[in-house]
C-alpha cells in the first residue's frame, strides 16, 4: 500500500504557508505576457506524451484536474500496485516550484519535459521530467504516494517535514543543494528604521513558519535580539506581507524581490533594510528523495547529481547561461530577459559548494546545511511551529551521489564559491552607521587582552554564526572598558582586546583580516545609564565588546 499522510491535517496550514513562500519567481508570471509557445517546447511536450502519467502530470501542472493528484492511491513506488507504480521506471519525476534556482537542471535536460534530446538521457541513459507544483501539500501527498521521485525544500525549513512521523517513515534524504538566495528575499522598513536594532518593539509583517522567518530570526540575533523583541504580525504569504507594509500600523516586513522594490516605492521614506545579498548564506535550496527510491534508482540519482553539476559549471560560459535563461523563461512563461533577472537573485551551487554544504569538506569553516537545519530544527520546535524536533542532519542526508561524482568533477570550474575579497577598510569604516550592533561581554583578566578559552567559547556561541551568514559584510569590532584607571591606558587596552577578538575569528574561522575594522573606545562609550556609575554592575556592563555589521 502506498503511504498516506495520516495526522497531516494538523500541519496543513503550516505547510500551506510554507508552500506560498516558494513563489519566489511568481512576479515573472504576473508581469509578463503569457502563451509564448516556442517550437522546442512543443517538441518536448510531444515527446513527453509517451505515457499516460506524463500527460496527467502536465494537466496537473497547468492547474487542471488537481483533484486527481489528491485521489487515493493503492500502490506506487512504496507498494506493488497503483498508478504511480506504472510510471516509466527509467524516468525521474522531479517536483519544482516557481523559483529561478532550477535553471541548471532545465538546461541539462533541454527543457522541463522528459525527452530523448536530454543530456541526462544521452549521457546517463534515463529521462527526467520536471513538474512545476507550487502547492507543497499536493507535492508532499504525491511524493508519499510515489508520484514524485524528488521534491524540493530549503535546508532551514526541512525540519518542518522531518519532524512529522509519517514523513520520516519514508526516510527522506537531502542529496543536493541547488542554490543560495542572493537578493531574492529582503526585510523592508519604514522611515526612521535604519538598522536591525531599530526593529526592537516594531510591528513586522511575516509569513510564518517559513524561510522568511529564518531570515528575520538570524537578523535579530545579529543585534542581540530574538523574535520576542518584535511584534510579529502573521500573514499567509510574503506577497500579503508586502501589501500589509503599506498600511499605517506595520513598521517592517519580510518579502521577496521584486515586491521589496514595489512596496517601498509606494511608502514614502521606506527602504530595503537588508536582503540576502548581505545575508548571503541563510536560505539554501535542496532536493530530497526517500531512502528506498534512492537505493532502487542509485545510478539515476548519481547521474542526476553529476549532470546538474556539469550544467552549473557550463553555465559559467555566457552562451550557455543564455541557453539556460531561455529554458528558464519557457518554464516560467516569461521572456528571456525576465528569466535572467530572476536568475540574478540566486547563486547556483557548484559541486564544491555541495561538498561544503553537506559537511564533506573538513576544511570548510563557513555556513553548512547542517548549521541551518539544526538551528531551525530547534527553533521551530521551541516556537510550536513543528510537532517536535526532527532527527539530526546527519540522518536526513544522503551524500552518496556527491561523493561518487567527486572523482569526476575535478577542476576550477567545479570549485566552491570563493569568499568575498575585502580590500583594506577605508577610514570612514570606523564611523559609518552599522546595520546591526551586538554587545557581548567577554571576560579579560585585569589589564590583559589575551582571550581565555571561555572567551573563545562566548565568541563561538554569540557571534561566529552571524559572521558566517552575513559573509558579504564587514565586521567592526569595538572594544570598551570601564573608567577605572587612566583614559590613555584604557583606550590602548580596549583596542588590543578588540584586535584579539578579530585575530581569533581569522584563525578559527578563516575570515580575512581585511574584513575587520578594529576600534578601541576605551571608556568613552559607556552603556546608557552607566555613564558615571561606579557600581559593580555598571563597570561590568561597560567592559564589553561590540560586534557590528557594516556595509563594505
Amino acid at each position: 500500500m502506498a503511504k498516506r499522510l495520516t495526522g497531516f491535517s494538523k500541519l496543513l496550514i503550516t505547510l500551506l504557508i510554507l508552500a506560498l513562500l516558494f513563489f519566489g519567481g511568481k512576479y515573472v508570471l504576473d508581469n509578463t505576457s503569457f502563451g509564448k509557445d516556442l517550437k522546442v517546447k512543443a517538441q518536448e511536450e510531444q515527446e513527453a506524451r509517451q505515457d499516460e502519467s506524463s500527460s496527467d502530470t502536465r494537466n496537473h501542472q497547468n492547474g487542471s484536474d488537481k483533484a486527481s493528484s489528491k485521489s487515493d492511491k493503492s500502490g506506487g513506488l512504496f507498494g506493488k500496485k497503483g498508478e504511480a507504480g506504472s510510471r516509466d521506471a527509467k524516468t525521474l519525476r522531479v517536483q519544482l516550484v516557481t523559483w529561478p534556482g532550477y535553471a541548471p537542471g532545465l538546461y541539462f535536460n533541454e527543457g522541463a519535459a522528459a525527452n530523448t534530446r536530454s543530456r541526462f538521457f544521452k549521457e546517463y541513459g534515463f529521462k527526467v521530467e520536471f513538474v512545476r507544483e507550487d502547492d507543497l501539500i499536493n507535492a508532499m501527498e504525491s511524493w508519499m504516494a510515489g508520484e514524485y521521485d524528488i521534491i524540493v525544500q530549503t535546508a532551514d525549513a526541512f525540519p518542518l517535514y522531518t519532524s512529522i512521523p509519517d514523513v520520516m517513515s519514508l526516510k527522506p534524504k537531502a542529496f543536493i543543494q541547488t542554490d543560495w538566495s542572493r537578493g531574492g528575499d529582503a526585510i523592508i522598513a519604514k522611515r526612521g528604521i535604519n538598522s536591525i536594532n531599530d526593529l526592537k518593539g516594531k510591528r513586522i509583517a511575516l509569513a510564518v513558519p517559513a524561510p522568511a522567518q529564518t531570515m528575520l530570526i538570524t537578523a535579530l540575533e545579529s543585534a542581540g535580539m530574538d523574535i520576542d523583541d518584535v511584534d510579529v504580525v502573521k500573514t499567509t504569504d510574503n506577497i500579503a506581507a508586502a501589501e500589509m507594509f503599506q498600511s499605517k500600523d506595520i513598521d517592517a516586513a519580510v518579502v521577496w524581490s521584486p515586491f521589496d522594490i514595489e512596496a517601498t516605492s509606494k511608502v514614502k521614506g521606506s527602504s530595503v533594510l537588508l536582503s540576502t545579498v548581505e545575508q548571503s548564506h541563510i536560505i539554501g535550496d535542496i532536493m530530497f528523495a526517500s531512502e528506498e527510491v534512492m537505493r532502487e534508482k542509485k545510478e539515476m540519482f548519481d547521474g542526476f547529481y553529476e549532470g546538474w553539476m556539469k550544467a552549473v559549471a557550463e553555465m559559467q560560459n555566457p552562451g550557455n547561461y543564455d541557453k539556460a535563461a531561455k529554458y528558464m523563461g519557457d518554464y516560467l512563461q516569461a521572456s528571456v530577459e525576465d528569466a535572467k533577472g530572476a536568475m540574478s537573485t540566486v547563486h547556483y551551487a557548484s559541486h564544491g559548494d555541495n561538498m561544503n554544504f553537506f559537511g564533506l569538506n573538513k576544511s570548510h569553516k563557513g555556513m553548512t546545511g547542517g548549521d541551518l537545519y539544526s538551528k531551525m530544527n530547534t527553533k521551530f520546535a521551541q516556537m510550536g511551529d513543528s510537532e517536535g524536533e526532527g532527527p539530526s542532519w546527519r540522518t536526513v542526508i544522503a551524500a552518496g551521489p556527491i561523493l561518487n561524482a567527486d572523482r569526476t568533477l575535478q577542476g576550477a570550474r567545479y570549485a566552491a564559491e570563493g569568499a568575498k575579497t575585502f580590500e583594506p577598510a577605508p577610514p570612514k569604516a570606523r564611523t559609518v552607521p552599522a546595520l546591526s550592533s551586538k554587545p557581548v561581554s567577554i571576560s579579560f583578566a585585569s589589564g590583559q587582552y589575551q582571550l581565555t578559552e571561555n572567551a573563545k567559547t562566548i565568541i563561538d556561541l554569540q557571534f561566529a554564526e552571524t559572521a558566517k551568514s552575513f559573509s558579504n559584510m564587514r565586521i567592526r569590532i569595538e572594544g570598551n572598558t570601564d573608567n577605572v584607571g587612566s583614559r590613555t591606558m584604557n583606550q590602548k587596552l580596549s583596542e588590543q582586546r578588540a584586535r584579539s577578538v578579530a585575530k581569533y575569528l581569522e584563525t578559527a574561522y578563516g575570515m580575512q583580516a581585511n574584513r575587520f575594522v578594529v576600534v578601541g573606545n576605551g571608556p568613552d562609550k559607556p552603556v546608557k545609564g552607566c555613564e558615571t556609575s561606579t557600581s559593580v554592575s555598571c563597570l561590568a556592563k561597560n567592559r564589553r565588546t561590540d560586534f557590528q555589521l557594516i556595509a563594505d
